[in-house]
């Protein structure tokens, strides 16, 4: 996960938010700065092939993992896509949230987010609690009180959030093939 809960939870004030709900939502954050940069953020230095056999990866080679790394699983027909690791048991095994199938040698690659993209995904989590409920209205009058909201229309709208909230993102877009 691209922020831990915990940590999203020390920097936005989420009104009554479930940690569930909070969960989900860094997830799909995560998922848009994904497909929007068309990067997947590997840091292919720190990379292990592996055997998953009752949830639990074991590799020939040393771990280079920790707690709470998050991981994608590469060359599988089962288990493609991003877990976070949740135990390490020994230097060759671990162990990840979820429930992957077992499989035999599958391509494990620890995904590193820049600080700057880590901020940005605070800054779209920030929004999706103060503004979300707020789109699609443009100006609200309350007595001699007057609020005209951002316009979420044209250029002004990239993937559901507005464009200047993903700005920070350029650097990291890639070419899509």
């Amino acid at each position: 996960m691209i922020i831990s809960v915990d940590k999203i939870k020390e920097l936005v004030t989420f009104n009554g938010w479930t940690d569930e709900k909070i969960r989900m939502k860094l997830l799909a954050v995560e998922q848009t700065i994904r497909a929007y940069t068309n990067n997947n953020f590997q840091d292919r230095g720190c990379r292990v092939r592996a055997d998953i056999a009752a949830g639990v990866f074991m590799s020939e080679s040393l771990i280079p993992f920790s707690v709470g790394d998050t991981i994608q699983i590469s060359d599988s027909q089962l288990n493609g896509g991003l877990f976070t690791v949740s135990e390490v048991s020994n230097d060759t095994t671990f162990m990840v949230d979820g429930d992957p199938v077992d499989e035999d040698d599958v391509l494990v690659t620890r995904v590193k987010y820049p600080a700057d993209v880590i901020a940005c995904a605070v800054n779209l989590m920030e929004w999706e609690v103060n503004n979300r409920a707020k789109v699609g209205v443009q100006s609200e009058t309350l007595s001699r009180h007057s609020v005209t909201y951002f316009n979420m229309d044209g250029a002004n709208n990239v993937m559901g959030y507005p464009a200047s909230l993903l700005g920070c993102l350029k650097p990291y877009r890639k070419a899509r093939c």
